[in-house]
């Protein structure tokens, strides 16, 4: 009987020992990228090579804007179905001074899609993170694309302004050349 119990614990044991290492063996992959903005867009891609399941991931890309504007982002990650492939669980934005934008989730599973969007972003430096898992022993992949639509100079408004008066004006002339010649006959 004595024979079977130090059996049994140490199969116990080694079962233990078995589950705490593969927990163990999980990693988070970090990594960190400068994207630079070419007319005012740019993407990025991440891709995990196969044999990492288990492990997280997070993606930083930062990036200056010299000027403000609209911020637009989107990330999609396409598998054959949701048990391969990448989670993505988060999707933000990060100023320089930590102040988090969130994403919206769109879809999730066998097509995980994200998006981000304010419309009033500064110019400054800013990070876009993203977050995820990696599902199974498959490679995965991720894309992203970041749109900026700068906010006029205030120059352009008062340009504007000035065209809208000019056409007004003339409007205005040709109604009064209208109603005298209508006067006149």
């Amino acid at each position: 009987m004595m024979k079977k119990s130090k059996v049994f614990l140490s199969a116990i044991a080694l079962a233990s020992a078995a589950l705490v290492s593969s927990q163990a063996s999980a990693v988070e992959i970090i990594n960190n990228t400068t994207l630079e903005l070419v007319d005012n867009f740019a993407e990025a891609d991440g891709f995990f090579a196969g044999g990492q399941k288990g492990n997280t991931f997070v993606d930083n890309y930062s990036f200056n804007l010299s000027q403000a504007g609209e911020f637009a982002a989107g990330i999609f990650s396409v598998t054959g179905n949701a048990k391969n492939g990448l989670d993505i669980t988060a999707f933000n934005l990060i100023d320089s001074a930590g102040a988090l934008f969130g994403g919206t989730l769109l879809s999730t599973g066998a097509t995980d899609q994200w998006s981000l969007s304010t419309s009033s972003l500064s110019a400054g430096t800013y990070t876009l993170q993203v977050k995820g898992s990696i599902l199974s022993n498959a490679s995965g992949r991720y894309s992203t694309n970041i749109a900026l639509a700068p906010v006029p100079e205030p120059e352009t408004y008062a340009m504007m302004l000035a065209g809208l008066g000019l056409l007004g004006f003339t409007a205005r002339r040709r109604n009064k050349k209208a109603a005298a010649a209508a006067l006149a006959a």
